[in-house]
């Protein structure tokens, strides 16, 4: 196997024998074929569109099954053995419909035309000749700005089926999305092609961000600040980790009336500001953090666990018995439902203890999401006109176990008493209980929300420069951001997009970018990897 789309991959090179994240090679392989097979689709799916030929289902699916590849997803070898067979099938039957509408099926030998094998053994074999190694002829450089669109396709995807699952869909995502796999095949194309074709993933990626917005917005209102106990409730208990607002809003549902409460973890935090969630009354507090305690929060636990998709550590055989997956994540071992059922979930909370004794613990705030800032923002631009905010840092990202993120806590400590701390995505929880206090009135730490809620920090600083009739790198803003998986790629893609300077990224760099690469990055757009948190302030203060 050779995997490097994670930040922790092995020796900052890439993992060759087993995934860090705990992917097996034979996953590490299925994974790759589906990827390969994917492409071959969106040959299909481009020739298609251009004989009038479009299928929505087919359009879902892509996306489903780029986002399954997603670090921490999915682990199921079986799953992937049903979804590569299922690509392929759907492949053949759109060719046969593009066939019969004049379009040109005559691909050259590739995906668009390879037949996947019947088992699972001679499928890992195929996918062992079609992973990121598998043409040692390549440019380097292109095999980056390759490897780089299609991590920023996996986060695009992971945000468009969040938002499809509550009803919102965008053509351009999946027009894109197919063009840009099957260009991925193209060897005409050169740096500049795929440079242009990565800030165009951006674009789109900001258009995704927009509709998941809308979507969580028009379900469940937009986040007010709200106040959310560390603590917990005697009684059953249930927590729900991962990011999907719909499947907490079920589990919810189901749990009324039933003495269970209902706790978040990680990217779920948020949730807690939604104005439609916060009116049950068994949903309680936030329990644990993100990445660092992850596998022992879980452990500790004493009701049944939900993971809803993604960016999820793999659960210890010790406590499998209490996991439940749902949406695209999936291990071997560990119950997944597929229909949003939660009655087994309910079940293994009724027979657990839950907790014994009531415990009071800190509380955080949450829900500063865009519309929470602007109704402050005359207060906001005063208070900056006054030199009471000197400068705005968004501290953001993706959180994870391996060392060298204690720097994001440090940098906040640090941050003087005169500035403000946004912060978003799981990478809060390195200083979201700290108590920063607040500036006549405005909190110094500001939740803006998931890692999807990056949508509500750009309209925040647009809106700030529209305001001091200035651009966005003219503003006292600085972006400190901390990345792990697919989805913080195409975050940042989508900064990089906008024109967006200055980024100090971490722990440490891609090892999918190239030397070559890197440059090109630094120099149009000044992008730089985290020092200490002295010399950063330092140099961004003075």
């Amino acid at each position: 196997m050779f995997c490097f789309q994670c930040e922790q991959t092995a020796k900052g090179e890439g993992c060759t024998k087993i995934g860090v994240c705990g992917k097996q090679p034979e996953v590490a392989a299925l994974q790759d074929l589906l990827i390969y097979t994917v492409k071959g689709l969106s040959q299909v799916a481009v020739e298609g569109r251009n004989v009038g030929i479009k299928d929505t289902a087919i359009d879902h699916f892509t996306c489903e099954a780029i986002f399954s590849t997603l670090t921490n997803v999915d682990f199921d070898p079986d799953r992937f053995v049903e979804l590569i067979h299922k690509t392929a099938n759907l492949r053949d039957e759109l060719k046969a419909k593009v066939s019969s509408a004049g379009g040109k099926t005559d691909f050259p030998e590739g995906p668009a035309n390879f037949i996947p094998e019947a088992n699972r053994e001679g499928l890992v074999a195929q996918g062992e000749k079609v992973g990121v190694k598998s043409d040692p002829d390549i440019n380097p450089d292109i095999l980056s700005l390759q490897q780089l669109l299609i991590y920023g396709i996996k986060g695009v995807a992971a945000y468009a089926d969040h938002a499809k699952i509550l009803g919102k869909t965008d053509e351009r995502i999946f027009v894109f999305i197919h063009d840009a796999m099957a260009a991925t095949l193209n060897k005409d194309l050169g740096a500049d092609d795929y440079v242009g074709l990565v800030l165009k993933c951006g674009e789109i990626n900001l258009i995704a961000m927009e509709i998941l917005d809308a979507a969580n917005t028009g379900a469940y209102g937009h986040p007010v600040p709200t106040s959310v106990p560390l603590g917990a409730k005697k009684g059953k208990a249930i927590l729900v980790s991962g990011h999907d607002l719909k499947d907490l809003e079920e589990i919810l549902k189901q749990t009324q009336g039933k003495g269970i409460y209902v706790y978040t973890h990680g990217e779920m935090l948020p949730c807690h500001g939604y104005p439609e969630l916060k009116k049950y009354d068994h949903f309680y507090g936030h329990y644990g953090t993100a990445w660092q305690n992850q596998a022992k929060e879980f452990a500790a636990f004493p009701g049944a666990i939900l993971m809803t998709t993604n960016c999820i550590q793999k659960p210890k055989d010790s406590y499998e018995d209490n996991i439940f997956t749902t949406g695209l994540v999936g291990w071997p071992g560990v119950t997944h439902i597929a229909d949003k059922n939660f009655a087994p979930v309910i079940e293994k909370a009724l027979e657990l203890p839950g907790f014994t004794e009531d415990t009071q613990g800190k509380s955080v705030m949450v829900g500063f999401a865009r519309n929470a800032v602007m109704g402050v923002a005359g207060t906001v631009i005063e208070a900056v006109k006054n030199k009471a905010i000197r400068h705005f840092f968004l501290v953001g990202g993706c959180d994870g176990a391996k060392a060298g993120r204690n720097y994001y806590t440090e940098f906040v400590e640090k941050v003087p008493e005169d500035c403000v701390v946004l912060t978003l995505a799981c990478g809060k929880f390195r200083f979201f209980d700290k108590d920063l206090g607040d500036i006549g009135g405005i909190p110094r730490l500001l939740d803006v929300g998931q890692c999807n809620d990056a949508y509500s920090a750009v309209q925040i600083a647009s809106a700030l420069a529209n305001a001091f009739e200035c651009g966005v790198n003219d503003l006292p803003l600085s972006m400190i951001l901390s990345w792990y998986e697919q989805k913080a790629c195409a975050i940042l893609l989508s900064l990089l997009y906008l024109g967006i300077k200055d980024i100090r990224l971490g722990p440490s760099l891609p090892a999918f970018v190239s030397p070559n690469i890197l440059n090109v990055l630094v120099e149009k757009f000044n992008i730089m990897p985290i020092k200490t948190p002295d010399e950063d302030l330092k140099a961004i203060l003075g």
